[in-house]
């Protein structure tokens, strides 16, 4: 469907639906979406299931939004907002986004702001033609939410005509020929690292994920002649914010990728948080990075947030749905439907299907599945972890150990993820009174990381969400925690005589400050030091778990060497991903299930040990496929 015929069918659709009572003054495409506006909002959401046959006419997301000639200046709509909402409400923050037509109101009594049976916001509606919407305030305030939506706002015209041109390119007319469909590994195959994955029909190009090597300078083939030029690809599909899956999405942007990047919005803050601290990670070690502050700018306004479960059109022939992945916050599997139902795949990205102290396990049941590209970092047969209950135990055994000789713990943790989990183990297991009660300093990004989750709280699973927004007991807001916020804090931390639990990036080790406690304390036998997370081949984590006994370092311009004598412990049941038998499990849950598996994410072992477990099992085709292999699906 080209987009003339797309509009044509839109006010064909609209008119034999709606009353004449109901004007549609104008209908566009933004990015996935059609937008209608009306002057009579309140009318055509409240007087029936107008959206729905709409929607149901033209197969595609349908929105409405208030004609701008009917929405009153903002100054005078946070006006009258003010003045009807209870001051009990406590309201934190308004956000006008002149783009949809609706206003957030943050407020820390979110019930007290929407009214009874959503009375006030009704009344706000009719009278200041902007759609109010009510979210709770963050218990932490975060910059990095703060300073997206601002940029948004900043660039609301030049990101209004990027979703138009988006939406122009989705709508094209795809070619008549029966549909075939490829996957492409650019990356992450036979490997842990650089993931990067293309996926080609004869319409359409879609890269899903564009990440870093943690252990070395590789980056994804960028030179493929299956992905150049960068600007052919229809779009770039984010899985979760942790660099080896989105560090070099900037790169795209720099080199000609000029089109839109799909995540969930807290993956979206997130990976803003990690590729700014990578810029000045680089930059701190003299080393020229590869893209600048304004490619990750550019990355904000480009991204287009999607939700959970929401089918959104990416490519005239490709729809996207994303899931629950389990891993970190915002972490999704992304399901891709083929044409016109002709083949459906899905890429789980990190997966951990089992609940964790953050989040709900995988999402395992799909409309229809006939291909997973599947992830197999514990893939291997002797890959079998203890779960998040032991792992506690084993973590408070080690706790009480180190602490009760005089010791301080290091607990080198990915910012996003493990880091919160530990410190929800820390914080009940000292409020019970199973570990010393020692404060718990946070250096690097974790703080910042743990305000983005409490702005996301749908993205929790439902324990924590109850426990921080209904019962007020929020553990991050624990006295035990402290933020490390300056060099000076720092170094008198790594003075200090007193015991202590120090969670500090980098969580693999590769540089960030977690290097200067081990510098430090490494040679004193009285520490402690615990992996919680993967050490990818080729990282410092991966040689101190191999029983590296030194480590030289650059101190201007000589170098140290430091002895390794404090004990180093390793605990998996915190990691992110599933292990051997969780994946197992995973395969034989799935509904439905795969006619084909391919694995990637992986040490080659790994991989290949996985595949012929399932293959063995569940009579599956899987294969592992080498970088650079491409194998066609339709």
């Amino acid at each position: 469907m080209s987009f003339d015929s797309l509009i044509n069918d839109a006010r064909q659709a609209l008119r034999e639906v709606l009353p004449e009572s109901i004007e549609v003054t104008d209908i566009e495409v933004e990015g996935p979406h059609l937008v209608v506006y009306t002057k009579q909002l309140d009318a055509f959401l409240s007087g029936g299931d107008y959206l729905r046959q709409v929607a149901q006419r033209l197969h595609r997301r349908v929105l409405v939004r208030t004609d701008p000639a009917a929405l009153i200046d903002p100054k005078e709509a946070e006006k009258q907002i003010r003045e009807r909402i209870p001051g009990e409400a406590e309201i934190t923050q308004l956000f006008f986004e002149p783009e949809t037509g609706e206003v957030t109101i943050e407020a820390a009594n979110p019930g007290a702001a929407i009214g009874r049976g959503g009375s006030t916001l009704n009344d706000l509606k009719r009278r200041i033609g902007w759609v109010p919407t009510v979210v709770r305030a963050p218990p932490i305030p975060s910059k990095t939410v703060e300073e997206v939506r601002t940029h948004l706002r900043n660039v609301f015209d030049e990101r209004r005509s990027f979703l138009k041109k988006v939406g122009v390119r989705i709508a094209r007319d795809p070619l008549p020929e029966r549909i075939w469909a490829r996957s492409t590994a650019l990356g992450g195959y036979r490997e842990v690292g650089r993931s990067a994955h293309l996926l080609t029909t004869q319409n359409s190009k879609v890269l899903i994920d564009c990440g870093i090597d943690p252990g070395s300078d590789r980056t994804p083939f960028f030179n493929a002649p299956e992905l150049l030029p960068l600007d052919s690809l229809d779009a770039v599909v984010v899985t979760h914010a942790h660099l080896d899956h989105c560090g070099l999405v900037p790169v795209l942007l720099k080199y000609g990728y000029k089109g839109p990047i799909y995540a969930t919005a807290p993956t979206r803050d997130l990976m803003t948080l990690m590729l700014l601290d990578a810029i000045k990670v680089v930059n701190a070690e003299a080393r020229k990075a590869l893209y600048d502050s304004g490619n990750v700018r550019d990355l904000v306004a480009r991204t287009i947030p999607l939700r959970w479960g929401e089918t959104t059109d990416i490519a005239p022939d490709i729809r996207l749905t994303l899931h629950n992945a389990g891993h970190i916050l915002g972490s999704s599997i992304c399901h891709f439907h083929l044409g016109d139902g002709d083949h459906n795949l899905a890429y789980s990205g990190d997966i951990k299907f089992e609940r964790s102290w953050l989040f709900n396990p995988a999402t395992n049941r799909f409309p229809r599945l006939e291909t997973l590209v599947l992830e197999s970092t514990y893939g291997g047969f002797r890959d079998v972890t203890a779960g998040r209950g032991a792992a506690t135990e084993d973590f408070t055994h080690l706790a009480q150990k180190i602490l009760g000789r005089g010791g301080k713990l290091i607990v080198p943790v990915f910012a996003v993820g493990r880091s919160q989990e530990v410190m929800l183990v820390i914080e009940e297991r000292m409020r019970l009174g199973q570990i010393p009660r020692v404060p718990v300093y946070l250096d690097g990004m974790i703080f910042e990381a743990t305000a983005i989750h409490t702005a996301y709280p749908e993205f929790l699973n439902s324990q924590l969400r109850t426990q921080i927004f209904q019962q007020g007991d929020n553990p991050f807001l624990s006295d035990i925690f402290h933020r490390v916020d300056s060099p000076q804090m720092r170094y008198s931390l790594l003075d200090s005589k007193e015991p202590c639990i120090v969670l500090a990036t980098s969580g693999m080790m590769s540089g960030g400050p977690v290097m200067e406690y081990f510098r430090a304390w490494a040679p004193d036998e009285k520490n402690g030091l615990v992996f919680v997370g993967y050490q990818a081949e080729g990282t410092f984590g991966r040689r101190l778990q191999r029983g590296l006994t030194e480590a030289t370092f650059l101190d201007g311009s000589r170098n140290v060497t430091v002895p390794v004598r404090l004990e180093l412990a390793r605990i998996e049941g915190f990691s992110g991903h599933s292990d051997r038998v969780q994946l197992m499990n995973y395969v034989a849950s799935l509904e439905p299930r795969p006619e084909r598996i391919l694995l990637n994410h992986g040490e080659e072992s790994k991989s290949l040990d996985l595949a012929a477990a399932l293959h063995k099992r569940y009579n599956l085709e899987t294969r592992v496929p080498f970088n650079l292999e491409t194998i066609r699906m339709v």
